[in-house]
């Protein structure tokens, strides 16, 4: 009589961990300090889950220096490639100018506060948002009212998961707010895009509030 002996291969994880790491990517963005164990799963399993991930037109971008992974769709096929194009999984978002705009800007302080060499923790409080983005809008006599334009834009870039909202340690009313600049954000604004800041802000500055700039959203959308 034959009899289902259990996996004690080491080497051989769980089937459900594999498929627990392709829930979790495909619902989001997965950070190695928001979850040390399944991080570490990700590392022994990243090859099955690049092939798992490839049969839905996906690809794994994970950088361990910095601590992130998540899924994005492949390139699609050229012109004269006869391969079929197959629909998108992950969707494109159009980005309304102002969020573009702060993108750029938090991206450009995070490549300054790298060659600093300090803190690996980019932290900003909305004060200093605002001074960031101050320059390059229309002003305005009513503050108040830029402050809460900033702060909107704030929030999508936050639902975006670009900026992460820290909490005050004495509770909500101990202090202004703060932000964490998340390092993710060097996967979707890339040195060739930052290389070119100084001429899109100009363009940018050029073009109407309405105008729309197209990215990719990694595991978010």
């Amino acid at each position: 009589m034959e009899e289902e002996l259990p996996n004690t291969n080491p080497a051989a994880p769980p089937a459900a961990d594999l498929s627990v790491l392709l829930i979790t990517l495909l619902k989001g963005v997965l950070y190695r300090d928001a979850d040390e164990r399944r991080w570490a799963a990700l590392l022994n399993l990243q090859a099955r889950v690049r092939d798992s991930v490839a049969v839905l037109n996906l690809e794994l971008v994970l950088d361990e220096a910095e601590g992130y992974a998540f899924l994005k769709s492949r390139p699609e096929p050229s012109d004269d490639d006869p391969s079929p194009r197959l629909p998108r999984l992950v969707a494109r978002r159009p980005l309304s100018f102002a969020v573009s705009l702060l993108l750029a800007l938090l991206r450009r302080k995070l490549a300054e506060f790298d060659a600093g060499g300090g803190d690996t923790r980019l932290v900003l409080s909305l004060e200093d948002i605002v001074e960031l983005v101050r320059v390059f809008l229309p002003e305005g006599p009513n503050e108040a009212r830029l402050i809460d334009q900033i702060e909107t834009t704030v929030n999508k870039v936050v639902d975006l998961g670009f900026l992460q909202k820290l909490k005050s340690a004495g509770g909500a009313a101990a202090g202004p707010a703060t932000y964490e600049v998340r390092r993710i954000l060097k996967a979707f604004v890339d040195a060739q895009w930052l290389a070119d800041f100084d001429s899109r802000l100009v363009a940018y500055q050029s073009q109407p509030a309405g105008a729309t700039d197209t990215r990719e959203g990694g595991g978010n959308d």
